[in-house]
């Protein structure tokens, strides 16, 4: 097996050879297998192995081993200690789930802190079978048929070609010691129960399932790899702004589709949405209409969609006393001078009557309700109506601020003046207000 392994690296993995890896190693048959494949080829390799202290005595034996294995091998090993159980609680998580933050958690940070490039993995074909009936029994799209990335950004999975009875043999053959894991043996996960019950079942009725997956896995990555070349086309169309924080769509292009639903669900998986249904439906709804997901949500304007990173707004408030000639907002950089003369003014900028503001000033958010008087309009007028006026998608009157004086609306910062402030016949101080962006 160990000249197939390096045939493998060598043609699939050819930039492990000269890069510093890590190994997550747990003391059981395929890590440790993993471990003396990697040493016997000349990788450079270290061993991380984690303690999750849900086993008593055995979770220590396990540490014990895989430091002995070290030792043996002559390489470097980092331990973890976890309180596993404790952490699931806190974060809500089942014990698998919790584990497998904890660990991907810990294997990050120390490659990290001692610059590891690649973390390896012992996942073999078994796991890769097991992980796509998983996926198939809880309902699933395209890309939880493709099976476990062999590459995933630095995690590798070197063994992923190998079956578990083709890596027993050859710990067997070679004199490998491995320790065995008792809640391996349990049938209380979907996993272990797929382990043991299906996927026998299926090895009777075809004893060449594994190679049958493996050539089912190719077609699906092919169809998968068609699926992405047909949305880039559709996004390369839809996208028509794109900045930092947020992504605009063109709401025509996803109508052209034949099937709007399946581009939508490609396109807006990626991030944590999963209420497709309503996604779809946003094609036909009312501007200001919102999806969630857990970190962004998807707002219609008008003819476009607006996608944006959901962040907690933190208090704007910002206070300005008499003398302050610069404040920085989020908006940009306003300035306050007294001048002799006035301009044409802009946007982004305005004159006021020095003497009829109360300092301090304040710049903040609107609240619902709140009033104005437009510069150059008779009468008063509602901020929110005002910037339902002025076209503003929902995420733009949201990061909208104002400028106040005793609770006053001096500027709708950026769009409009109140007429209260303004300059008279009777100014003997003029204040030049002007945002930088």
């Amino acid at each position: 097996m160990i000249q197939v392994f390096k045939n493998h690296i060598e043609k699939q993995l050819p930039f492990l050879k000269d890069k510093k890896l890590l190994i997550a190693i747990s003391g059981g048959l395929d890590s440790v297998v993993l471990a003396h494949l990697c040493h016997g080829i000349g990788l450079q390799i270290s061993l991380a192995h984690c303690n999750f202290n849900l086993r008593d005595k055995e979770s220590d034996g396990d540490e014990t081993f895989v430091i002995k294995l070290a030792k043996q091998l002559d390489l470097e090993v980092f331990k973890q200690h976890f309180d596993t159980e404790s952490y699931a609680k806190m974060q809500k998580l089942s014990i698998q789930m919790a584990a497998r933050e904890l660990r991907y958690n810990w294997f990050k940070e120390l490659s990290k802190q001692l610059q590891f490039d690649y973390i390896l993995t012992a996942h073999h074909a078994d796991d890769n079978l097991e992980t796509l009936l998983i996926n198939l029994t809880r309902g699933t799209g395209l890309d939880g048929l493709t099976g476990i990335p062999e590459l995933n950004n630095t995690i590798a999975r070197p063994l992923l070609p190998f079956s578990r009875e083709t890596i027993e043999d050859h710990a067997v053959t070679n004199g490998i010691k491995w320790r065995e894991d008792s809640s391996n043996a349990s049938t209380k996960y979907l996993r272990n129960k797929l382990r043991h019950d299906v996927i026998p079942l299926l090895k009777d009725i075809n004893p060449q399932l594994l190679k049958g997956f493996e050539n089912t896995l190719h077609h699906l990555k092919d169809t998968a790899d068609i699926v992405k070349e047909s949305v880039r086309a559709v996004l390369k169309r839809a996208i028509i702004k794109e900045t930092e924080t947020t992504i605009t769509y063109n709401i025509t292009e996803f109508k052209k589709l034949e099937n709007p639903k399946a581009y939508l669900y490609q396109v807006f998986k990626v991030y944590g949405f999963t209420a497709f249904n309503d996604i779809y439906n946003l094609l036909e709804a009312q501007s200001g209409k919102q999806v969630f997901s857990e970190t962004h949500r998807l707002i219609k304007n008008r003819e476009y969609f607006i996608l944006t990173v959901i962040t907690d707004r933190e208090d704007n408030s910002i206070m300005i006393f008499e003398g302050d000639t610069i404040v920085k907002s989020n908006l940009g950089t306003i300035t306050f001078e007294v001048v002799n003369q006035v301009s044409k003014p802009n946007k982004n900028e305005i004159y006021v009557d020095a003497d009829r503001l109360q300092f301090p000033l304040e710049i903040r958010s609107h609240k619902d309700g709140e009033l104005f008087y437009p510069m150059g309009m008779q009468g008063k007028k509602k901020i929110n109506k005002f910037l339902k006026d002025e076209k503003l998608s929902l995420l733009d009157k949201e990061k909208c601020l104002l400028l106040y004086s005793n609770n006053e609306v001096v500027w709708v910062i950026n769009y409009r003046a109140d007429n209260r402030f303004k300059i008279t016949e009777k100014t003997n101080r003029i204040l030049k207000i002007t945002l930088q962006n």
